[in-house]
């Protein structure tokens, strides 16, 4: 069983303070390397090799290690043992699947997908009883308003000052359907799983991202979807391409 980390701080209850301090209260979420070895059924040992070999790389681009813990477990002779193991965020534990193989990593990628959609539901399973405590439907309204868009804002950081498929067409006169049609064309994206995504040899190179989007469905029930947006590194990438 995965059990991923959560550290967090306490949450304000003021509506008016609340969106100030939502991003420095938020949860940090986290995912130790047992997890990392459990998930995809390599040895413990092996992912602990794995990152102190790219630790000093990280070291000395962040100027800071990795969070390096210790757990007890029991022993045959009833004596204890500590474990040492890594709990890592979402960043660091990407960049140390650049080094693994291509299986391994889409298993964490799809994982982190997973976490941060829990994350988001739990909040909302986290607010009943003050959303009860709201005189009006209009509070109720606001209220859900604001969790959500505090929520959103912090899952779509990835994806601030991205742009979207229908951005880019208009500046070739084209629709985002004609700009997708002609990524998938040139083998840069496929259609799967109800949306976009990027071909395995453009998926390491920083072109795109996941934007996360929130709806309702006409009995209230929340909807998620995530859709590929262009970084200025993938935006400038597809100009070109198209002006060839």
């Amino acid at each position: 069983m995965i059990t991923t980390t959560f550290i967090s701080t306490t949450t304000s209850t003021s509506l008016s303070t609340r969106k100030a301090a939502q991003r420095s209260q938020q949860q940090e979420l986290r995912m130790s390397s047992l997890d990392i070895a459990e998930l995809c059924g390599k040895p413990h040992n092996d992912i602990l090799k794995a990152i102190r070999k790219m630790e000093p790389a990280w070291e000395k681009v962040q100027a800071g290690k990795f969070s390096l813990l210790q757990k007890s477990y029991d022993l045959p002779n009833g004596g204890k043992k500590m474990m040492p193991y890594y709990s890592l965020t979402k960043t660091e534990c990407l960049y140390i699947a650049t080094k693994f193989k291509d299986e391994m990593r889409a298993k964490l990628v799809l994982r982190w997908e997973e976490l941060e959609r829990e994350r988001l539901e739990q909040r909302f399973l986290q607010r009943p009883t003050e959303l009860r405590l709201l005189a009006t439907a209009q509070e109720v309204l606001h209220e859900s308003e604001e969790i959500v868009g505090g929520q959103l804002d912090v899952a779509n950081e990835d994806s601030d000052g991205c742009f979207t498929a229908t951005e880019i067409a208009k500046v070739f006169g084209m629709s985002a359907h004609d700009l997708n049609s002609f990524l998938v064309d040139m083998k840069i994206q496929r259609w799967g799983g109800g949306q976009y995504r990027l071909t395995p040899q453009y998926a390491e190179l920083g072109l795109a991202a996941d934007r996360l989007s929130i709806g309702y469905s006409l009995k209230g029930k929340l909807k998620y979807n995530t859709y590929l947006v262009w970084t200025e590194k993938g935006r400038d990438f597809i100009m070109d391409l198209v002006k060839m």
